[in-house]
């Protein structure tokens, strides 16, 4: 019995050793750098790398764009109070007085000729 209990146990290690065998060759291509899933979070790492720096880009791009907007406005609300104040102004002035040519000593009146000269 002592024999057969001590064949079970060798089996059994042999059993246990294949089984570790097996998992750490397993583990071993899991965690490879090219193409396990080390390889993916070393890709991932890289484009998040990659995407911190586009969005530091772009919020400098965007400060700088609102700086550059609220001038722009602060301009156009500028002249658009000129142009209201000139507006307003107009309609302070007296209307022009119309003139015809033909009261004014510097412009003489020639008989119509024929089409095409005149």
């Amino acid at each position: 019995m002592m024999m057969i209990a001590d064949i079970l146990l060798v089996a059994g290690a042999l059993g246990a050793g294949l089984y570790c065998f097996v998992l750490s060759r397993r583990l071993r291509r899991f965690t490879d750098l090219e193409k396990g899933v080390g390889g993916a979070v070393a890709v991932l790492s890289a484009q998040v790398d990659d995407l911190t720096k586009t969005l530091n880009q772009a919020q400098m791009t965007a400060k700088t764009s609102v700086g550059t907007l609220d001038e722009v406005s602060t301009r156009a609300e500028a002249a658009g109070q000129r142009l209201e104040l000139l507006v307003a102004s107009l309609h302070d002035l007296p209307d022009p007085v119309t003139r015809q040519t033909s009261d004014s000593p510097f412009f003489v009146r020639r008989p119509a000729g024929p089409k095409g000269h005149q």
